[in-house]
């Protein structure tokens, strides 16, 4: 019987992450430990919902990026200045929830392909952590991934990503992510 395939982050976590984080943060018990839950990649249409090409780029490029296809988000509140309705049929945005395996395969194609790919990159923002521990992190354009082809890249649009975790404070959400190799900027932002 074949090995069954284990993605490179997750089998990191597991044999040398937990090891260094429960004698970095001093915690005892494993299960308390921040964990990375899942990553939510999702993009906003904005001002051109109505472009029916422009949406569907939209969604054929983070189904492209995430290998998940994404859901359609509508509105929740009527904004009388955006001509928004509740519920208004075009969507306003877009949604892919990871878990697993694929979770982990798209943090390490984000962080050892993508990030380095950015334009005058000097490392992700440091001050994007909830009081909960999850990092928001933002792309300009999509044209990072390996995925986008010249087709898809016509149409540019930026990405929120957010990674959720479990048990996460700011200092040990930022020592999870550290070691799992996201390039924070060095001096840090105010």
């Amino acid at each position: 019987m074949a090995d069954k395939y284990v993605p490179r982050l997750k089998a990191l976590y597991n044999d040398k992450i937990v090891k260094d984080l429960e004698k970095e943060l001093e915690i005892k018990n494993v299960n308390q430990l921040p964990k990375l839950e899942k990553v939510v990649v999702s993009c906003g249409v904005g001002k051109k919902r109505e472009d029916k090409h422009f949406t569907e780029t939209v969604a054929l490029t983070l189904e492209k990026i995430t290998g998940q296809a994404p859901t359609s988000r509508l509105a929740k509140k009527s904004i009388a200045t955006f001509k928004i309705r509740k519920g208004m049929g075009a969507p306003v945005g877009y949604l892919v929830t990871l878990r697993n395996d694929k979770m982990y395969e798209f943090v390490d194609r984000l962080i050892s392909i993508a990030l380095p790919h950015v334009r005058d990159f000097h490392g992700v923002p440091t001050g994007s952590f909830d009081t909960q521990g999850n990092y928001s992190l933002g792309l300009k354009e999509q044209t990072v991934f390996p995925e986008i082809t010249f087709e898809d890249a016509s149409v540019l649009h930026g990405l929120e990503i957010t990674f959720i975790i479990k048990n996460g404070t700011k200092a040990g959400s930022r020592k999870l992510l550290e070691a799992f190799g996201m390039p924070f900027e060095k001096k840090e932002s105010k």
